[in-house]
């Protein structure tokens, strides 16, 4: 049995109850079989591949808060810190119901694997509670943050663990989560990345995961000879990303004619109206089919099901596994060319396959949407130096981080025979990176 296949194996034994975590390391393991070959010695001896897939720590904790009507909840948290081989560490938050330690062990292995790409001196991390802020007031949320910041603060710090957001994690989250840190510590640092503009943020910050990911499509549709400008695209979601990465991608030349949140999608022939769809979902945090009552033309279909709307470029951005294998047959059926992802691994396995086989233009979230974290990176940067960077300074960093990422994978997959499987190449050139920094520290 190969070395690759036995920690695969270990792994499952491990950790049979954690099957989005599983299928985050095989996927990653299964491309990175030809590096693990060339140096199966050095990496046995090390145990590179046993260390790679155990978090360093994992905290757990209660998060115990009142709501407006004095009732006590108590919801359930963890800070995963994994791997710090290259930095310390570095991951969002997510409050949202369907967490759970499976899901955050799968988000922050794919945060090693993506800050790594990114070429940053950053680890891999992340954090979370099953919390839901929809339908809480401001208070309540208030309550909330500052009773899990209560409870995290000693195990966060600038040169330690800088968490971010995520899912159910906006400025509002990030704001009430610092002003507590702060509290607690008497400090004001970098200690948490996504704060406002006005208290140590960075401008462009809202917009990185979107813009990057608009920026690495053109990167994709560059190497292969065809321009963005007047390609049909889909979004999936309506959170931050998937609004941004429509209104770069527009601006960009392309345009957006559907997107969608968990209710159902809209789908308007005419280009998505981003201003619009920003009022709906970022100020009034209200339901996508609110567009189709005001923009004349717009059509709401509920339910599950945007795939099936013709388009040549597909980019989900919602959350993990929204598509499967007869989703993904229906858009190369439709002609789709391109996919990428502003998403952690929101594509099964099975649809995975299928794309590359199919001769889709494929990259994975790792690379696709590394541009949050890299202005997360900024934004610690102009922390420590006390100063602000413009948003044209931002945005031109980005891009140009984008167009390295994008050149490493591919550098990365022509290396090892697999020229334009994007997929192989940000796995190898991510992990490349991180064991060379785990066997040069020895077993610390």
């Amino acid at each position: 049995m190969s070395y690759v296949d036995e920690v695969l194996e270990m792994a499952a034994q491990r950790d049979p109850n954690e099957p989005e975590f599983l299928q985050a390391v095989k996927e990653a393991f299964e491309s990175i079989r030809p590096v693990v070959d060339a140096n199966e010695k050095v990496y046995r001896e090390n145990a590179i591949l046993e260390r790679f897939v155990e978090p360093e720590r994992i905290y757990t904790f209660p998060v115990t808060w009142e709501d407006d009507a004095h009732k006590v909840h108590v919801n359930r948290a963890w800070r995963i810190q994994f791997n710090s081989a290259i930095g310390s560490y570095k991951g969002g938050t997510r409050f949202h119901k369907t967490v759970n330690l499976s899901i955050l062990k799968f988000l922050g292995f794919e945060m090693v694997l993506k800050n790594s790409l990114t070429g940053l001196p950053l680890g891999g991390g992340k954090g979370g509670s099953d919390f839901d802020p929809h339908g809480k007031s401001d208070r309540e949320v208030m309550r909330f943050c500052q009773a899990y910041m209560n409870a995290l603060y000693r195990y966060i710090g600038p040169e330690m663990d800088c968490p971010s957001g995520d899912i159910g994690v906006g400025g509002r989250e990030i704001g009430y989560l610092f002003g507590q840190y702060k509290k607690l510590t008497s400090s004001f640092d970098a200690a948490l990345c996504g704060k406002g503009v006005n208290f140590g943020g960075s401008l462009g910050r809202t917009e990185a995961t979107g813009y990057g990911l608009a920026y690495m499509t053109d990167e994709m549709c560059k190497a292969c000879g065809k321009e963005l400008t007047g390609r049909t695209t889909v979004v999936t979601g309506s959170g931050s990303v998937a609004i941004y990465a429509a209104q770069k991608i527009q601006q960009l030349g392309a345009k957006v004619v559907a997107m969608c949140d968990s209710n159902g999608y809209i789908y308007d022939e005419k280009g998505i109206d981003i201003e619009v769809m920003r009022q709906i979902k970022e100020t009034e945090r209200a339901r996508i089919s609110e567009y189709a009552a005001r923009v004349p033309g717009a059509v709401y279909t509920p339910g599950k099901g945007i795939w099936n709307i013709k388009c040549e470029i597909f980019l989900p951005c919602a959350t993990q596994n929204e598509i499967s294998l007869d989703a993904a047959k229906t858009l190369v059926g439709n002609g789709c060319f391109l996919l990428a992802e502003g998403a952690n691994m929101p594509l099964e396995p099975e649809a995975v396959r299928y794309l590359q086989n199919s001769g889709i233009l494929y990259m994975p979230g790792k690379a696709a949407s590394a541009g949050g974290v890299s202005v997360s990176g900024f934004e610690q940067a102009q922390n420590a130096q006390r100063m602000y960077w413009t948003f044209e300074e931002v945005d031109a960093k980005l891009q140009r981080q984008m167009a390295f990422i994008f050149n490493n994978v591919a550098g990365a997959a022509k290396r090892y025979g697999k020229e334009g499987n994007y997929l192989a190449g940000a796995n190898i050139c991510a992990f490349e990176r991180v064991a060379q920094a785990m066997v040069a520290q020895g077993l610390y």
